[in-house]
């Protein structure tokens, strides 16, 4: 993937891990659009920044996705690159009857979000030079953390499907899997100041070191990561998943 000179779609880059690549990618020489719910979030994102714009989208809206990649693509002709960034988690109790709602808006936002997103927009990147998609994955889709059991599987499911895109995509569109480890950010109450998490900067600037290795990884891993990414290969998932179950 080339690092500058592209026009680079970034879902949920008002906070978070998205906000700080799409940041990063624009200072870098990237025209970036951002996208989120919070029209607020993504207006303060772009402030100062010109040639990085801020578009609303709800990615669990259907409807909204086909608008929004009519929209986008008119306004961004040279749009090559997607980054499907846009997920929620949350912590659920499985032992006992519940409301799933939770659980329901986390498949919806985190897996038919991204599908809908790429199916929206293969056709145009299809047609771009040096086009990719990346999809934000987890370490936790490897190794689940037991409070977050429809998160893990979500993420676990988008392996598998970039996994399979890559494969359908060869010679066409560029398909990457960025795989966090624990990050400091909002994503769950508390998580921006967790001790033993990773500062958001240095994930960041981690990534953005390896998304200029040449050829680019299929696989963006950064070194906190690959403990989780690794465990079923190397003997350790039995441990690594007792280490996750007690936090």
């Amino acid at each position: 993937m080339k690092t500058t000179g592209n026009s680079i779609l970034v879902s949920g880059g008002g906070s978070g891990i998205g906000l700080a690549l799409a940041q990063r990618w624009h200072d870098a020489g990237n025209v970036v659009i951002v996208t989120g719910r919070n029209a607020a979030k993504l207006e303060s994102a772009t402030q100062g920044r010109p040639d990085m714009h801020a578009m609303t989208l709800d990615v669990t809206d259907p409807a909204a996705i086909e608008a929004f990649a009519a929209e986008v693509t008119a306004r961004f002709p040279a749009l090559n690159i997607l980054v499907n960034n846009a997920g929620i988690m949350g912590y659920e109790d499985a032992t006992a009857a519940r409301d799933l709602t939770l659980a329901e808006d986390t498949v919806v936002t985190n897996i038919l979000g991204p599908i809908r997103l790429t199916d929206a927009l293969v056709d145009h990147l299809a047609a771009r030079a040096d086009a990719a998609i990346v999809n934000v994955t987890s370490g936790l889709a490897f190794v689940p953390l037991p409070k977050a059991p429809t998160y893990s599987a979500t993420k676990a499911a988008m392996h598998s499907y970039t996994v399979a895109l890559r494969a359908q995509l060869e010679g066409r569109v560029e398909v990457i899997e960025l795989a966090p480890p624990a990050v400091r950010t909002d994503l769950t109450p508390g998580q921006s100041t967790r001790e033993g998490y990773m500062p958001l900067d240095d994930f960041a600037d981690e990534v953005m070191a390896l998304f200029a290795a040449e050829p680019t990884p299929e696989e963006i891993l950064v070194q906190n990561v690959l403990p989780l990414r690794r465990a079923e290969a190397n003997g350790s998932f039995a441990q690594a998943l007792a280490m996750l179950k007690s936090l």
